[in-house]
């Protein structure tokens, strides 16, 4: 039996989503493929108060529409400060095309006179795998952290240039893409879910 025919669509037309999940899942024996294979496809509305409701939302319904495995997550910044804002709100904290660079100023400007010890924050990711049939599995994974005074690095995309994880000196968009890969929430619910996928891709094999 083989599996390395296999395709799955990750649920995102993301560059930078893409290149990291790309980087992730190097290794599966799988073809990946993403939303910007699928023009056809319209993005899914992320309407759930959760970032698991989001993800499975996502998932489920590019797996029925592609009628193949799909992957999707839902991941966003908690910052305690601000009772766990931006959170499933994080991609359009600050308007609904709002831009990295726009949110991050936002985030700035609420936490602008906290002091390092006050500005807590995590990173968290969950994501979902869904077969045509609707069948899904989940994992979850969580960097903690601090937001930075202003923004530095040119690495990743999102929030990275003003998270600082836990035992780091340098933000996430600072360490590159190597040890972000180790530490990052979706790398953290990425090992968790290896056991998982590879189930999922037998199971689509017969």
């Amino acid at each position: 039996m083989t599996t390395e025919r296999t395709e799955i669509i990750l649920g995102t037309r993301n560059q930078g989503k893409i290149a990291e999940f790309r980087s992730l899942l190097r290794g599966t024996p799988a073809k990946l493929l993403s939303l910007q294979d699928f023009p056809q496809i319209p993005g899914v509305v992320e309407d759930g108060k959760t970032f698991q409701e989001n993800a499975e939302k996502k998932a489920v319904t590019l797996a029925k529409k592609a009628r193949r495995l799909a992957l999707s997550d839902d991941s966003g910044l908690e910052v305690d400060l601000l009772g766990g804002r931006p959170g499933v709100f994080s991609a359009r904290f600050s308007g609904e095309n709002a831009t990295d660079r726009e949110n991050m100023r936002r985030v700035l400007g609420l936490l602008d006179h906290a002091p390092w010890e006050q500005r807590g924050a995590r990173f968290v990711c969950v994501i979902c795998i869904a077969d045509p049939k609707g069948r899904t599995a989940f994992a979850t994974g969580v960097c903690k952290g601090k937001i930075g005074f202003e923004m530095r690095g040119r690495h990743g995309f999102g929030y990275d240039p003003i998270f600082v994880p836990e035992g780091q000196t340098l933000t996430m968009a600072e360490l590159g893409q190597e040890i972000k890969n180790r530490i990052s929430h979706r790398a953290i619910a990425m090992e968790r879910f290896q056991d998982v996928l590879k189930t999922f891709i037998c199971a689509e094999n017969g």
